[in-house]
């Protein structure tokens, strides 16, 4: 009876998922999503691994098209746990790539390589040559990525003798589109037009958007290359039309920023500005750090031809902050290392057999030709030239094992100093930290009122040190609550309570950080008064609820969370007063019965992007309800 209603349940899961695909095909991601999440919830309840697999990797995909990276990740990496369990080679070799696709999309590519080596390798085990020339080509696109020309032709060519053999018209499309790349890039400006319009040929006939705009992109890029703005600006108006019709963010982002850099050539630098300003806010919704490093000096460049010298410095800054976390000299670097060693393996295998040949030879000479003593003598020397090479390969490693304690100490002080304990230990063991969900994780951001005009006044070497005496007092108390500070954001702080790990405490503690904080600016308000020096007034807001945390990227490793959590603390912080602390409805009622605090309504205030939201004023009540009937028994004592 129980395996009759099973196989109901998972004929109607399939009927659900199979709808989903249909939807999905023909860009309805809306209702896909939703029989996509039906069909998930059925096989759960059957412990249907490689089904429930299968719809973490639909739904990741569908946020994917969206330009939602970070949700896409924590599916792919979903979907992954449940294909290993299923020990379902293929789907566990296609979610790699998925996963490599995301990390080359955010330009982390050395992360990226890593998934498309461990994906590539199932693959040609099970015979996909399809699956393999796919991540093929990933690969060659990243080498491609980091101007290694030579090296990302070697697997594009491989690739592409593979989609040509099987006959995959898309597949033959995509190499034409990295050939063409790469001749644009080395100023063949005619053989990449050739083979871009080959290739948009094929995605038309194929009736593949995707393809398309990725075509229609290269072509704008070409046409810049060769300051033919006209035609330049045409593809990337088509690319942005296109994307807005299947929702594309990446190509919506890339798409504005390119006609900011259009507009920037032309001396339109205000028009500049809108666009690229546009195509940065769609950029860091996707997260991709090289297209928001785009955005940056296009913004740079036209501010600093306006003379707005403040707004171009910051731009600048920013963007050398992406270049920084791009590393894409070293990625190249790391990558060819890897190709190296693979080769100098290869060549030592020959080297032995060849040199295993030649002893034996020379052995055989020796029995024959020279007299015992010359063979004795010649062991001696051999053994001497072993032991004077042990030696110096010993005393090389007792050198090397010392130094790296002493940086392994010194990585781990600097690890613990950046991130939570638990957190480092996670990175150390696993090499990566999962990304964990938490049920009710408290939020703090704090902002300096008109901050750009009071810095006005200050050098910038006594900004920076205001600055600094604010955010040092503000970690000093973040530590005293036992709140983990997240991050700062030029003139903003944030920290969060309950992360790592759950504290019932931590509501409380974080709402008492946040009025001491401001009772700290408050003082020092005060006292640089005196003094006549500038000074800022803060304000600060909390928020309470879900959250998802981890670590964001391979270098500079940041703790940090996401969701709508955040979202609406920052504008409950926006919408506060200075001097005060404002909190929202929902944090009201987890910590309207600690006696330690009062509080005023606020009424209903209109959030932007968040409709209205009924938000709280928190002061603290130095007097609790045992102060006060400790002060009556005082009193009635004296009576």
């Amino acid at each position: 009876m129980e395996i009759n209603k099973a196989s109901k349940s998972k004929v109607k899961a399939d009927s659900l998922y199979a709808l989903g695909s249909k939807y999905d095909e023909i860009g309805n991601s809306k209702k896909a999503l939703t029989y996509y999440e039906n069909s998930l919830k059925i096989y759960q309840s059957i412990n249907e691994y490689q089904k429930i697999g299968d719809c973490f990797n639909s739904i990741g995909t569908i946020y994917y098209f969206k330009g939602d990276y970070f949700k896409t990740l924590f599916f792919f990496k979903e979907s992954l746990g449940w294909q290993i369990k299923a020990k379902n080679k293929k789907g566990i070799a296609d979610i790699l790539n998925n996963i490599g696709v995301i990390y080359y999309s955010l330009g982390n590519y050395l992360k990226a390589v890593e998934y498309y080596r461990q994906a590539i390798v199932i693959q040609e085990e099970i015979g996909n040559r399809k699956n393999v020339a796919t991540i093929t080509e990933n690969i060659g696109a990243i080498y491609s990525k980091v101007k290694d020309y030579p090296n990302a032709m070697r697997y594009i060519n491989k690739a592409y003798a593979i989609f040509k053999s099987i006959n995959d018209r898309k597949g033959i499309a995509k190499m034409l589109i990295e050939i063409g790349y790469i001749s644009m890039e080395k100023g063949n400006f005619d053989k990449a037009f050739e083979d871009f319009n080959q290739s948009l040929k094929i995605a038309v006939e194929e009736k593949d958007k995707q393809l398309e705009l990725e075509v229609l992109s290269n072509l704008g890029e070409l046409f810049y290359k060769q300051s033919d703005f006209q035609k330049a600006q045409y593809y990337f108006n088509l690319c942005f039309q296109y994307a807005k019709e299947i929702d594309n963010v990446r190509y919506k982002s890339v798409s504005q920023i390119a006609i900011g850099n259009i507009f920037r050539q032309l001396k339109k630098d205000n028009e500049a500005i809108e666009k690229c300003s546009t195509g940065l806010k769609l950029a860091e919704k996707l997260g991709a750090i090289s297209v928001k490093k785009d955005a940056c000096e296009c913004l740079y460049k036209s501010y600093k031809y306006l003379n707005n010298s403040k707004l171009a410095l910051q731009y600048y800054e920013k963007s050398n902050a992406f270049k920084d976390s791009l590393k894409a000299e070293e990625a190249s670097n790391r990558m060819m290392n890897m190709e190296f060693q693979k080769q100098q393996l290869m060549d030592s295998i020959v080297y032995v057999k060849k040199r295993n040949i030649i002893e034996q030879k020379h052995k055989e000479e020796i029995q024959k030709k020279e007299k015992q003593r010359n063979i004795i003598i010649a062991s001696l020397c051999f053994m001497l030239v072993v032991a004077i090479g042990l030696w110096s390969s010993l005393n090389f490693v007792r050198k090397s094992k010392k130094a790296l304690s002493i940086e392994k100490n010194r990585s781990e002080a600097l690890l613990l100093n950046i991130l939570p304990a638990e957190i480092a230990e996670e990175l150390k063991q696993k090499g990566s930290v999962n990304a964990r969900d938490f049920s009710l994780v408290s939020i703090l951001f704090t902002d300096f009122k008109s901050f750009t005009q009071t810095a006005e006044k200050m050098t910038p070497h006594l900004l920076v040190e205001e600055i600094n005496v604010c955010f040092k007092a503000f970690d000093l108390i973040s530590e005293k609550y036992n709140i983990e500070k997240i991050k700062t954001i030029g003139d903003a702080y944030m920290a969060a309570g309950g992360i790592p790990h759950p504290d019932e405490n931590s509501l409380k503690n974080i709402v008492l950080a946040g009025l001491e904080m401001q009772a700290f600016v408050i003082q020092r308000a005060i006292e640089n008064q005196q003094y006549q020096k500038p000074f800022f007034e803060m304000r600060l807001g909390i928020h309470a609820g879900p959250i998802v945390a981890g670590i964001v990227g391979v270098k500079k490793f940041q703790y940090d969370v996401w969701g709508d959590t955040v979202n609406t603390a920052s504008r409950i912080e926006s919408n506060g007063m200075v001097g005060k602390v404002n909190i929202s409805e929902s944090l009201y009622h987890l910590i309207k019965d600690e006696e330690c605090f009062t509080f005023e309504y606020r009424g209903n205030i209109i959030a932007k992007g968040k409709g209205e939201i009924a938000m709280y004023f928190v002061e603290r009540n130095d007097y609790t309800f045992e102060d006060v009937n400790s002060a009556l028994i005082t009193e009635n004592n004296t009576f």
